[in-house]
């Protein structure tokens, strides 16, 4: 079985590939639309709409006791998401049991519905583009879909700066993070992983989701931005200069996982990131990762080709979990 399920996250990951932008692939769309509808109580009383990871819907939450009851209503109902998409998970691991043929095309499946790689790269290349050509207002819009900052009003030296973060920061919530859960736990976990992240970037930072999507995120963020020091040479950066800044100026960071990647990314591509952030939630001040000038156009295509070979690695390493973890197994019986 860890064999059949090795076999379909790489078929995933290749479906995903050749399949291209998940913008217009119906059952991928299907399965975002359905994560955030946990959050469509708090979209409809908020203020304005930012916009999560992939593309799905963030709200920007008003001040005030009324946009509390509806984040508190909207978790409730978006935990009761991710626990029906455990138990798919697990009926459709349990239908497969010693059919290791439909174990594959299960995983396989899954792997193309939740992971965001190429949907990541194509947007990510249309941030650099614009940028490259002085676009700022198609870049905004662009980065509003990747990320739930408040774009509006960014130069092109804070555009740069957004859209390396928000590329190291999806890499792993979109392509590491369900990976790795995928080669340990099966469908369920690629389903419970992505789930989780959706529901955290459309739950107006409810207390309970976040801890629970820190959770999720605290062994995948780690993995995702080793693998970024051992990626840098390959899109001509420095991996020295990529440990350095995940192992320093991380320290100072508010949050046990965010960040991490970010410092990596920076610190790979020898620029400068964090600081000044505005959320529609309100200003947070986040500490400066890695050294170096301020991030340009050229540095996001590189981000991109960075985070394309950190999900290759990824994928590589999802495969070797899944079968090391399906050796072990056998060994107990």
């Amino acid at each position: 079985m860890s064999a059949a399920r090795a076999i379909g996250l790489v078929l995933g990951l290749a479906a995903d590939g050749v399949l291209g932008n998940p913008r217009h692939r119906p059952p991928v769309t299907a399965f975002r639309r359905v994560a955030t509808l946990g959050s469509g109580a708090a979209v409809r009383a908020g203020s304005g709409v930012a916009v999560g990871a992939s593309g799905e819907s963030a709200v920007g939450a008003p001040a005030g006791e009324r946009s509390t009851t509806m984040s508190a209503r909207a978790a409730v109902t978006g935990l009761g998401l991710a626990g029906a998409a455990v138990a798919a998970g697990l009926f459709a691991e349990r239908a497969a049991r010693d059919r290791p043929v439909v174990q594959a095309v299960a995983t396989a499946v899954t792997t193309w519905a939740v992971v965001g790689a190429a949907g990541l790269a194509t947007q990510g290349t249309e941030l650099a583009r614009d940028l490259e050509e002085g676009r700022l207002e198609p870049a905004r819009g662009t980065l509003s879909e990747l990320d739930p900052r408040v774009a509006d009003g960014l130069g092109m030296i804070a555009l740069s700066r957004a859209s390396v973060e928000t590329l190291a920061e999806n890499t792993s919530e979109v392509v590491v993070a369900p990976l790795l859960w995928g080669a340990l736990a099966g469908v369920p976990g690629l389903l419970a992983s992505r789930t989780i992240s959706v529901l955290a970037r459309g739950s107006a930072g409810h207390w309970l989701v976040a801890r629970l999507d820190e959770l999720v995120h605290l062994v995948p963020t780690r993995i995702a931005a080793a693998l970024t020091v051992l990626a840098a040479p390959v899109v001509g950066g420095s991996a020295g200069g990529a440990w350095r800044a995940w192992r320093r100026d991380t320290i100072a960071h508010p949050s046990p996982n965010a960040g991490r990647v970010e410092a990596a990314f920076a610190g790979a591509l020898e620029i400068r990131v964090g600081g000044r952030t505005v959320y529609p939630h309100g200003v947070v001040e986040l500490p400066v990762l890695g050294v170096g000038r301020n991030p340009d156009a050229g540095h996001v295509t590189r981000a991109v080709e960075l985070s394309r070979v950190v999900g290759w690695l990824a994928g590589a390493t999802s495969v070797t979990v899944a079968v090391l973890v399906g050796a072990r197994r056998r060994r107990r019986r």
